[in-house]
């Protein structure tokens, strides 16, 4: 296509050698460029003071000249088609264009620019027509200055401004919703440049339909002359929105999936689902949970098939978010009890109901002003108007109600985002349900665990005791750990620590079991080597019990296993008896302040089978601390030994108050939650001084009895427990002649004074005795009924020379 124009082709799309002049209200030109008398042909000192009619050579239309003026005026300017005379004669068709009116000094003035008419491009008439109403993608040229010169029917449709308002003007003055100012700095870099842009997707809102965002595709080529000037710049458009809506629903979809559900907790996975959709699809984001799901009671228990749902279930704020600080929006705060439902107002829509989209939100209509007064006169003070509700439900348990609000967002919700709305309600629900689950067992583990603890531990005057218990964070599961402080005869008393394999509630109940398992066989009296032989036979039949339980594959069934301490203090000799089983080794702090871990043998974890355990004795000073732990208390440092460093740093630091230092020293260690239980127990020693403990040798002969037995009446008289003589006599006088009869010697008598009385009877046999009853005929074998009779409780305990029969009495 060419132009007959006589100016070249570089001038063809250039606007920047328009006539341009100054006309008064009356309509004598007060001013006059060179431009304007190179169209012309008349110098200024001709034109200006004089009327403008003079330049016309057309009739005087004052009617029209009045409507013209009056639309200036009024800020809208006016362009046309008029004829002007040349000062050699002839006459020329120009192009005018009036801006609106504008003020020098006190003069009303209008600012006129033309430009002589030039022969359009020269194209079929047909070919142009098909072009312009058939192409279904919107096309422009643009000049060097970025203004329209041409455009078709379709991108005056896509931006709904009319074609005689876009030529020569710029896409910023027409349409600065849609980005202008960049589509401008990229089409001014296509001049530049000379390089294409294709496919360049921008958003906005346009004239067409401002009530909606749409997205456009754009692509930008420069137009050349046959000079290889450019001389503009062609761009074509095309509606994407659909494209575009569908990528981004993809988008947030994908993004929520990574953004909500980060922990199994209900409340923060609400709080998630809030913050994720405020700013990116609403403008007020509120999550209502029911009570049951937020207290973790039930399974949906106010659904039940025994009878129908309450009218209005109960329910409580768990999150809300808004574009606004503090929420103002909001008629009730995070854990605020709230009951109102959107239509149909009734349990229906959580039960069974569908996303609810009200487009416009009214809230003078429905029972808003009745029911919720508040939240109706909120509605109206933030401008929300428009609104999506949607149930939250899992694995058909109804969980609560999810409400997205529009305020500043001057797009109302339409069916497109109620598919987003309730994408990202069902994977939150999911999450929450999840984590209504997981808190449940959780709670009910922990639970379990705490009640199979010990309530209150003591060692009685031969141990200051105290623990310290820290569950597992609710992330990692409720573990395995436990402690316990068992008391023993003879003012001994068992210390035991372990933590079984794995978490859950089965891991709890595992614990319980063994612990109850420790106190059994430690009651026995049993060394703590034997006593962790027997509980690893124990742990052995667990597992088998487990695959008997499943498959009976006892390979592919749940390894139960587990890692225990087990220690004896004696504060009479002052020694310590221990034995471990892939448990830490203790730590002991000596009176001087020096910490040490002993070196116990570590012996293999409970569960294994076939193997020994060793057990070592070491010496406590009197007020020495020794503490036991769980791994998980010297794991947070990230390396065991660096843990067990600091821990006994810790402990070094020891003061008078034993719970105090317990308490600092987890703090210390472990500042941050960590996904394994913690437990530590802290023990300091004392010991029984000899006003407190007396022993005899007995020789092997029946006449020895009555002496010894005179002695212990002695000694307990010196004690000030008269009110036992009688007692501590008759015991004396059994135990001491079961020995002589029937065990072999050494034999020994020893009474020790602490919280009980204990009388003991040491000999040379390893023979255990035994609780029978007597018949009336027999003359003997009432000896340890009477016993079991006198003393509070009584046994045995084997020892590398013998046998303890020992038996104890309450004080006064």
């Amino acid at each position: 296509m060419a132009a007959s124009s006589s100016r070249g082709s570089g001038q063809l799309l250039d606007a920047s050698s328009d006539a341009v002049a100054v006309i008064s209200k009356d309509g004598v030109v007060v001013g006059w460029t060179r431009s304007a008398e190179a169209l012309l042909g008349l110098p200024a000192a001709e034109v200006v003071g004089r009327p403008v009619t003079r330049l016309l050579a057309m009739p005087e239309d004052p009617s029209r000249v009045s409507a013209i003026a009056q639309r200036c005026r009024s800020g809208n300017g006016w362009s046309g088609l008029i004829r002007a005379r040349h000062r050699d004669g002839h006459r020329l068709d120009i192009q005018v264009r009036i801006s609106p009116s504008f003020r020098i000094g006190e003069l009303e003035c209008f600012l006129v620019s033309a430009r002589e008419q030039r022969q359009q491009w020269t194209v079929g008439e047909s070919v142009l027509e098909g072009f312009l109403t058939r192409s279904p993608i919107g096309m422009a040229v643009m000049d060097p200055e970025l203004r329209y010169v041409w455009l078709n029917d379709t991108l005056e449709r896509l931006g709904g401004v009319p074609r005689e308002q876009r030529l020569g003007r710029r896409l910023s003055e027409l349409l600065p919703g849609l980005q202008a100012e960049a589509l401008e700095k990229l089409i001014s870099k296509v001049l530049t440049t000379g390089v294409p842009v294709t496919d360049y997707e921008y958003a906005g809102w346009s004239w067409a339909d401002p009530h909606r965002r749409h997205a456009y595709s754009a692509s930008f080529f420069p137009l050349v002359d046959a000079d290889n000037t450019i001389t503009g710049v062609c761009y074509m458009v095309l509606d994407v929105t659909e494209r575009w809506t569908a990528r981004q629903l993809l988008t947030l979809v994908n993004e929520a999936g990574t953004n909500i559900g980060t922990t199994l907790d209900v409340a923060r996975t609400a709080e998630e689902l809030a913050g994720f959709a405020v700013p990116r699809f609403a403008d007020f984001v509120t999550v209502d949970l029911l009570e049951p799901v937020l207290s973790t009671e039930g399974h949906g228990a106010w659904l039940t098939d025994a009878g129908p749902a309450p009218a209005r279930p109960a329910m409580r704020r768990a999150a809300l978010r808004s574009l606004r600080e503090g929420c103002p929006e909001a008629a009730f705060q995070v854990g605020d009890r709230v009951g109102f439902l959107p239509p149909p107002y009734d349990v229906t829509m959580l039960v069974k109901g569908e996303p609810l989209l009200v487009p416009v939100l009214d809230p003078s209509q429905g029972p808003w002003v009745s029911v919720e007064p508040l939240r109706a006169a909120r509605i109206r003070e933030f401008g929300m108007h428009s609104l999506i509700a949607v149930p939250m439900r899992a694995r058909n348990t109804p969980l609560g109600l999810t409400t997205f609000a529009r305020t500043a967002n001057p797009v109302s919700f339409g069916p497109d985002d109620v598919l987003l709305a309730r994408e990202l309600v069902a994977r939150a629900a999911v999450c929450v349900d999840n984590a209504r689950r997981y808190t449940r067992e959780h709670t009910a583990a922990v639970t379990l665990q705490r009640s199979l603890l010990p309530p209150a531990v003591t060692g009685g005057t031969a141990l200051d005791v105290a623990s310290c218990y820290l569950p597992a964070d609710p992330t990692g599961g409720v573990g395995g750990d436990w402690f316990d402080v068992i008391p023993l005869s003879g003012a001994r008393v068992g210390l035991v620590v372990g933590d079984v394999v794995g978490h859950g509630i089965s891991a709890a109940a595992t614990m319980g079991r063994l612990r109850t398992a420790v106190q059994t066989l430690a009651d026995m009296e049993l060394p703590p080597d034997e006593l962790l032989a027997h509980l690893d036979d124990l742990v052995l039949r667990l597992s088998d019990e487990e695959a008997v339980a499943g498959d009976g594959d006892r390979a592919s069934a749940t390894f139960l296993g587990a890692t225990c301490l087990y220690a004896v203090y004696d504060p009479v000799t002052g020694r310590c008896a221990m034995a471990r089983a892939g448990h830490p080794p203790p730590v002991v702090v000596a009176p001087d302040g020096h910490a040490s871990f002993p070196e116990i043998p570590a012996g293999p974890p409970l569960g294994l089978g076939g193997l020994a355990f060793e057990a070592a004795e070491i010496e406590l000073a009197e007020n020495s601390l020794f503490g036991l732990y769980t791994n998980g208390l010297i794991e947070g440092e990230g390396d065991l030994e660096r843990g067990m460093t600091r821990l006994g740093e810790i402990l070094a630091r020891n003061g008078a108050d034993l719970d105090a230092l317990c308490t600092r020293a987890v703090q210390q260690l472990v500042p941050v939650p960590q996904p394994d239980d913690i437990a530590l127990l802290l023990t300091r020693t004392h010991a029984l001084g000899a006003d407190r403990v007396v022993s005899w040798d007995v020789p092997a002969d029946p006449a020895a009895v009555g002496e010894v037995r005179a002695l212990a009446m002695r000694q307990v008289a010196d004690w000030g427990l008269a009110e036992l003589a009688m007692t501590t006599e008759l015991l004396v006088s059994e135990l001491v002649t079961n020995a002589i009869r029937y065990a072999t010697p050494p034999i020994r008598l020893r009474l020790v004074r602490d919280t009980r009385l204990a009388c003991e009877v040491a000999d040379g046999s390893s023979t255990a005795p035994r609780l029978r009853h007597a018949r009336s005929t027999d003359e003997g074998g009432r000896g340890l009924f009477l016993v079991a009779q006198l003393s509070h409780r009584w046994g045995a305990r084997y020892t590398g020379d013998g046998k303890v029969i020992w038996a104890e009495q309450d004080l006064p």
